[in-house]
């Protein structure tokens, strides 16, 4: 299995079995400190995109989501020949936007469970697993930007034609 099919359902999968757990062992609103202070697990649905925003849009956050996965199918070849690091952090945004549309599908909101409690974050809104594995992903994705255009600037100035090219040993395959 491809690196990025892989993660795509490894984080999906996880992140719905942690949804499951929630829902069965936590009321709605109910707060579980782990760490007091710190970290707590804190059941709450969400009823927009990140952070809120969004909120009673589903349906246009669902079409979004179709948009992107039509979008991956459609470049499959392509996005198979970048380096791993791409593909790393494409299969986990994949992963957690999957996670967080069959919340979407299912109840028409996200199942949210992550509170931290510590300063400057205690006002951080919860999240949920798919929400970190998009945010990582995200970043991963442009630290491979990054990296790339970096490369080119201390190259000939021009990007190169395929920047996977000198990357086979990150490809992990």
């Amino acid at each position: 299995m491809r690196p990025i099919y892989f993660f795509l359902v490894f984080v999906a999968a996880a992140d719905q079995a942690l949804k499951f757990g929630i829902q069965r062992f936590l009321l709605e609103n109910q707060r579980l400190p782990v760490i007091p202070g710190v970290f707590s697990v804190t059941y709450v649905l969400n009823p927009g995109a990140s952070f809120g925003i969004l909120p009673g849009h589903t349906r246009l956050i669902l079409f979004m989501t179709v948009v992107l996965f039509a979008l991956v199918f459609f470049f499959r070849k392509t996005i198979q020949e970048q380096p791993f690091l791409f593909r790393l952090g494409l299969g986990l945004g994949l992963g957690g936007a999957l996670g967080n549309f069959i919340d979407r599908l299912r109840l028409g909101k996200v199942i949210d469970f992550l509170a931290l409690e510590f300063w400057p974050l205690q006002n951080w809104p919860v999240f949920n697993l798919a929400d970190a594995a998009i945010t990582s992903g995200a970043a991963l994705i442009v630290v491979f930007l990054i990296t790339v255009e970096t490369r080119a600037a201390r190259g000939s100035g021009q990007p190169r034609a395929n920047p996977g090219e000198d990357d086979k040993e990150y490809k992990g395959e």
